[in-house]
């Protein structure tokens, strides 16, 4: 008796959770989906496995929209997602969908609400504050730190050089981790010189975990997942990066209160502290109003994102275009030759004017960033019913949007036949002249884009600057012009063998 009760109680809330939600199922239904999706639980089956399995399956989906004028249609059991890749229509998702999607949430237990997953309500003016610190004058003051970095990254590879294959990641990674730190908070953590680092440590086994308790429904209640090892693990990692930027703040805060008595009266009425080289951390405590702006948690909010941002993103993208150019030996070759008209025989460090000059070099990291872009997918939450431009159907409030920048990286109809090639002369000046904006967009697009594209870029056209100079990549040349790289999805887009290269140190007369 007991038991039917239940089961009648049940059969009445799904009609009722139906009937409330039966317009969604109706805008739903309209939109092609994949063969794969199954009755009550849609595609959630093909989104279980390894990191590299769910990938497979977003690019598989990525590819059915291609098919279907750029959308797809996916039930995740009773959850709405549309994967999009038209690029008129994700221009107008990015434009009008400004929340992030909840699985964020998980996320944010690193991070806080720093400005890159904070609710729309927190974001708009954390956002006005972090925009000026991003100003290409600000940013180009930091191409001295990666210039320092990247020359001790060329010394720790020559250990490895001539000895076979090798993961490239850890000291790309540690490369990272320093000039983020360096540049965001004034420390430096000597990643590079400590194989052991803990905050290093740390900031990649909590992404891992992140990413895991994404993709496993059983993982995601709080409540539940204190009772899994996965838990006390991440409060480890918490701990661990919330004290170090704790005590760099502090130190920060005590820092300033000296300077400011020390000052004299012409410093006060010049403010000549504003000529001088600040970091992010600097910046942020005058930007936010002195003592009267951001506390110490909202500061760490917003260092933690941007170092948690800044570390991997660059790391990928020059890990990615270390693999490309060992693929492809010529278009190395042709990158070295430029490299040896700017810099010659010199060891000299790179400078900041250097980067104007190397024109393959941006041609060839833009080239990688759009096969195979740090962050795949932008995943946004739709408050309001959307009517879509190009297609014209309508995205129903309470779904999900997972723009698909990897599809629309490599949608012929806008890339061409050659759409999966690596062809970094594609963005020579008279051939690169895309219609719609966000057909490249490994930087995201539109209000929430990231602040930071200009600072990563020249963090990675360093570094790739300082190895490529010293040595040769070799790795299995691909006969097809379309590379092959096995990824996994661990929040970024990450090469399955961890950036396996082989290195030979280049002689003097090699141009």
């Amino acid at each position: 008796m007991i038991l039917l009760l239940c089961l009648a109680v049940l059969a009445v809330w799904t009609i009722i959770f139906r009937y409330r939600r039966r317009r969604m199922y109706q805008l739903a239904a309209l939109v092609p989906t994949s063969k794969e999706e199954l009755p009550v639980i849609g595609i959630a089956h093909t989104l279980v496995g390894n990191t590299e399995e769910i990938m497979n399956s977003l690019q598989r989906f990525s590819y059915v929209a291609m098919e279907h004028n750029g959308i797809m249609r996916g039930w995740l059991n009773h959850i709405l997602y549309f994967v999009l890749i038209n690029p008129i229509d994700v221009e107008m998702v990015l434009k009008t969908c400004l929340e992030k999607d909840d699985l964020h949430r998980f996320i944010r237990k690193i991070t806080g609400y720093g400005g890159i997953f904070a609710p729309v309500t927190i974001w708009r003016r954390r956002r006005k504050i972090l925009l000026p610190a991003f100003s290409p004058k600000i940013v180009e003051n930091f191409v001295e730190v990666f210039s320092e970095q990247s020359e001790k990254l060329t010394k720790l590879l020559a250990t490895q050089s001539d000895h076979g294959k090798f993961s490239i990641w850890p000291f790309i990674t540690s490369y990272t981790l320093d000039s983020v730190c360096e540049t965001a908070m004034g420390v430096k953590v000597n990643a590079q010189g400590n194989p052991n680092c803990s905050f290093l440590k740390a900031l990649n086994l909590v992404l891992n975990l992140i990413c895991e308790r994404i993709f496993h429904l059983w993982l995601q209640p709080d409540w539940l997942y204190k009772f899994f090892p996965q838990y006390y693990r991440q409060q480890k990692c918490v701990d661990e990066l919330n004290g170090f930027t704790d005590k760099v703040i502090e130190n920060k805060r005590e820092e300033l209160k000296n300077e400011k008595k020390c000052k004299t009266e012409a410093d006060h009425h010049y403010d000549l502290g504003n000529y001088q080289k600040k970091t992010f951390l600097d910046l942020l405590i005058s930007l936010s109003g002195g003592e009267n702006g951001y506390n110490n948690v909202q500061l760490r909010e917003e260092i933690l994102t941007l170092t948690v941002a800044g570390t991997d993103t660059s790391a990928v993208a020059i890990c990615y275009t270390l693999m490309l150019l060992g693929k492809y030996p010529k278009i190395q070759m042709k990158l070295f030759e430029e490299l040896d008209e700017v810099f010659g025989e010199s060891d000299r460090p790179l400078e900041k004017d250097d980067l104007q000059k190397l024109k393959y070099l941006d041609r060839v990291v833009k080239e990688s960033l759009r096969l195979f872009p740090p962050v795949p997918f932008i995943i946004r939450k739709v408050l309001e019913d959307i009517k879509l431009p190009s297609s014209g159907y309508t995205l129903p409030a309470g779904c999900g949007v997972v723009v698909s920048i990897w599809g629309a990286h490599r949608d012929p109809r806008y890339w061409g036949p050659d759409a999966e090639m690596f062809d970094p002369d594609r963005f020579l000046p008279e051939r690169f002249n895309l219609k719609y904006p966000c057909s490249f967009m490994p930087f995201s697009n539109g209000p929430r884009n990231c602040l930071g594209y200009q600072y990563a870029l020249m963090s990675v056209k360093t570094a790739l600057s300082a190895v490529l100079r010293r040595y040769r990549v070799v790795g299995e040349n691909e006969h097809s012009n379309a590379p092959r790289i096995r990824v996994k999805l661990d929040i970024m887009m990450k090469a399955v063998d961890g950036y396996q290269v082989a290195l030979e140190r280049r002689s003097k007369t090699v141009a």
